[in-house]
């Protein structure tokens, strides 16, 4: 039997406002959708999965139309059911290990993981139970993914959780980073609310490494978890970068997403004129060229030095992209910005891909003599982010020299009472694996508070 579609919006339709594209199985889809699952003696799709749902179970019950049930097994191990099912990248995790894979297409278990979240969450959510108050209290610095899961899961085993948010809005990346069309705001808010209501706090404008240190967190809590992400922009290091138009993807898609910047009445707009480039090939590309579409560009293009094949962006994305108008330009690397004040022209040069080296990969290389030129209003650089250096400074936290934090296999620091994990300590990742790193530094923070230090976590 063929893999359940997902519903979606018309591609050009969708391409002139910021609802969500894909609109959700409805209990008929996911129920014919469940019962492709062949129900394997040993689901290797749960060691796909970086935070260990019971897949097999949940997918076993939504095929018996248990949805509650399916809910609360999910939730056991994610606390951001809603949110995964909708931006991880299940087809090279859960269902990359899918053995229905080997004979046809995989389970649908992202879309499936999305039902059960949704349909939970419009009947007032599932959330695992709580244990008796320890009486410990643990700082969380970031509400990102892995600190939304660290801390779902510190409270759950008691203790008193106070998450620290350096923005106006918690969610993280979550919000700031990812465009309501693909992951509603509202989805995340109720997210968080789950866990306001399992006793969590949140302090926002709270911007740790400025406005406090993290010694002083220590001071007023007994272990703290940092999980502040990648969110320093890396750019091209080219002439012209300077000029006007010429911005970061989490600048452009922050404005938009938490400040309202493509209404004409925001106080901070999103100015994207008439034509607009996107350097790179990742999902923050995609979502920075079809937000700037929907913003209202009359051409928005993406350049990428490889081709297609190799683009890092989910195949999901690219094909949505294309079905709302965006284009895409592949062997071709900017080498520089012309302009007076504000860019008007991209200079590129065309590349050739070399032949595969020892690990089959092949790399790029500038042709001599293939420049162009073309024009642009606003260039978008989405080349990934280095680690959010707010807290470097911090005494006692070591870090490498790609600027992480320097931790052990459960998130333990050389200070301390004090965890790390996501980004900040692996550099840019997907949500799913930054909460599976909350969630292993969860039980390294539980293990160090109750035996006063670090033991063997399973």
């Amino acid at each position: 039997m063929p893999r359940t579609p997902m519903p979606e919006r018309e591609g050009r339709l969708r391409a002139l406002d910021f609802e969500e594209v894909n609109l959700g199985y409805t209990d008929q889809l996911a129920i014919l959708e469940a019962t492709r699952c062949l129900q394997c003696a040993r689901p290797v799709c749960v060691d796909g999965c970086p935070v260990g749902v019971k897949i097999n179970d949940f997918v076993a019950a939504v095929a018996d139309g248990r949805f509650d049930e399916a809910g609360r097994i999910v939730a056991t191990d994610n606390s951001l059911p809603a949110v995964c099912g909708r931006v991880c990248p299940q087809e090279i995790q859960c269902e990359g290990a899918c053995v229905m894979g080997r004979r046809s297409s995989p389970i649908a278990i992202g879309h499936l993981e999305r039902f059960v979240a949704d349909r939970a969450r419009g009947r007032g959510g599932e959330q695992a139970p709580a244990t008796a108050p320890s009486g410990w209290s643990v700082a969380i610095v970031g509400s990102g993914p892995a600190g939304l899961a660290c801390a779902a899961d510190l409270s759950r085993l008691g203790h008193d959780v106070t998450v620290y948010e350096a923005l106006h809005e918690a969610g993280g990346v979550l919000v700031y980073g990812i465009p309501e069309y693909r992951l509603p705001t509202a989805v995340v808010e109720a997210e968080v609310g789950r866990l306001e209501e399992m006793g969590v706090v949140f302090e926002l404008n709270a911007p740790i490494g400025r406005a406090e240190s993290i010694d002083d967190l220590l001071d007023r809590h007994d272990a703290v978890f940092i999980g502040i992400g990648a969110g320093l922009p890396r750019f091209l290091e080219v002439p012209g970068e300077h000029l006007v138009g010429v911005q970061s993807a989490n600048e452009f898609l922050t404005r938009v997403n938490l400040m309202g910047a493509n209404r004409s009445d925001a106080e901070t707009p999103v100015l994207v004129g008439k034509r607009v480039a996107v350097i790179g090939g990742g999902n923050t590309a995609l979502d920075a060229v079809r937000t700037a579409l929907r913003a209202g560009a009359d051409s928005a293009t993406v350049y990428y030095r490889r081709t297609e094949d190799e683009m890092p962006a989910r195949r999901e994305e690219i094909r949505h992209a294309r079905e709302e108008g965006v284009h895409f330009e592949f062997l071709l690397n900017p080498v520089g910005f012309g302009g007076s004040e504000r860019v008007e022209t991209m200079e590129l040069v065309r590349m050739r891909q070399t032949e595969p080296g020892d690990d089959g990969r092949r790399s790029v290389e500038p042709i001599e003599g293939s420049e162009v030129a073309v024009p642009v209003d606003t260039v978008v650089v989405a080349v990934g982010n280095a680690p959010n250096p707010m807290l470097s400074g911090t005494p006692d936290l070591t870090m490498s020299r790609r600027g992480t934090i320097v931790t052990d296999e459960v998130g333990m620091t050389d200070k301390p009472g004090v965890f790390a994990g996501g980004d900040i300590v692996t550099g840019g990742a997907t949500v799913i694996l930054a909460m599976g790193a909350g969630r292993r530094a969860a039980q390294g923070i539980d293990a160090f508070l109750r035996s006063g230090a670090l033991v063997e976590i399973d």
